[in-house]
């Protein structure tokens, strides 16, 4: 069975970090190549659940202020129709509203990191909408989603495990004490696989206010937690900091 995916996906200049670049490249390697991906960012919240492009369209460069550069970078996946077909049939089986948006690309929280995973584009990508920001929500539409990882499917929640950009810190100093307290937490809840804990973490993990002042780039962890069989454990893969924003990235069995 295929397995399911959190990462941290960081902002463009990611690129431009050999070695998280490098541990993502890694990854993608040690995985066999999937049928298709089907990604849900921190970057799109839109109810009820929406289908992005089916075809290739442009990308969603949905960031300011960065150079020129991070603007022109293309990731020309072709589109999932057949994958967005199963979709639809699996959530009307659950009675579950579907909408379809088919002009929106790939933003960032998506094609970032599978530029650096599989840089050939050559497998079909599909995003899809967070309906809600509620853990359990979220959990119960990984639920749904888990059929599809026996069809070579690749299931992506793609956020930040901490992310406050309010509160960066410089690229090589030591993260600060909200950032590594969450990070720790959320690492030792994840292998003792606590869901309970990590569904009500807003009231559990220490700093969780400071670390996710809104809670859009932990939510797709929910979603990856819900299609996994792992019963809530994790198996870290990438962790350490960026300008102090943890970059746990974690895989589910």
């Amino acid at each position: 069975m295929t397995p399911v995916l959190y990462l941290s996906h960081g902002a463009p200049p990611l690129a431009d970090d050999a070695t998280w670049t490098r541990q993502l490249a890694g990854w993608s390697a040690d995985l066999d190549k999937p049928k298709a991906i089907l990604v849900v960012s921190a970057h799109w919240e839109e109810a009820p659940l929406t289908l992005g492009a089916t075809t290739t369209v442009p990308l969603v460069y949905d960031f300011w202020g960065f150079p020129d550069r991070f603007y022109q970078v293309k990731y020309a996946a072709p589109g999932a129709p057949e994958l967005a077909e199963k979709l639809r049939k699996l959530l009307r089986s659950t009675r579950t509203p579907v909408h379809d948006a088919p002009d929106r690309g790939l933003d960032h929280g998506a094609y970032v990191p599978l530029v650096e995973m599989y840089p050939d584009a050559d497998i079909p990508v599909l995003q899809v909408s967070m309906p809600s920001l509620d853990p359990r929500e979220l959990f119960d539409l990984g639920r749904k989603l888990a059929p599809l990882r026996d069809e070579g499917v690749l299931i992506i929640g793609s956020g930040f495990f901490t992310h406050n950009l309010s509160a960066l810190g410089h690229a090589d100093g030591a993260p600060p004490a909200w950032s590594s307290e969450f990070d720790h937490w959320g690492a030792e809840t994840l292998r003792e696989g606590d869901l309970d804990a990590l569904l009500d973490f807003q009231h559990k993990a220490p700093a969780a206010a400071i670390a996710h002042p809104r809670i859009e780039h932990f939510a797709p962890l929910f979603v990856s937690l819900g299609a996994s069989s792992s019963e809530g454990k994790g198996e870290t893969v990438i962790e350490g900091y960026w300008h102090g924003l943890a970059k746990r990235s974690l895989q589910f069995g």
